[in-house]
C-alpha cells in the first residue's frame, strides 16, 4: 500500500514557485517513499511568426550527379 504524502508548506511555496509565471511547459514532481524529493520545471519558449502561419510554400526534392538538393 502506497505511504500518504507527506507534505507542508514550504513544499507547496516551492511547487507555487515553479508553476508560476510559465506559459508553455510543465511542472514535474517526483515521489519516492510519499516523500517529494524532486521538482523539475520545463519552459519553452515561443515565437510567433506571422510569415510561417502562411502557407507552406511547396518543396521539391531533385536527385542529380552532386546528390539530393531541395529546391523551394
Amino acid at each position: 500500500m502506497a505511504k500518504p504524502l507527506e507534505i507542508d508548506q514550504q513544499l507547496l511555496d516551492r511547487i507555487a514557485e515553479q508553476v508560476n509565471g510559465i506559459h508553455y511547459g510543465q511542472v514535474t514532481i517526483t515521489v519516492h517513499d510519499g516523500r517529494i524529493v524532486q521538482i523539475d520545471r520545463t519552459e519553452r519558449t515561443r515565437y510567433d511568426n506571422p510569415s510561417q502561419k502562411q502557407q507552406p510554400k511547396a518543396r521539391e526534392a531533385q536527385a542529380g550527379e552532386e546528390g539530393l538538393r531541395i529546391v523551394q
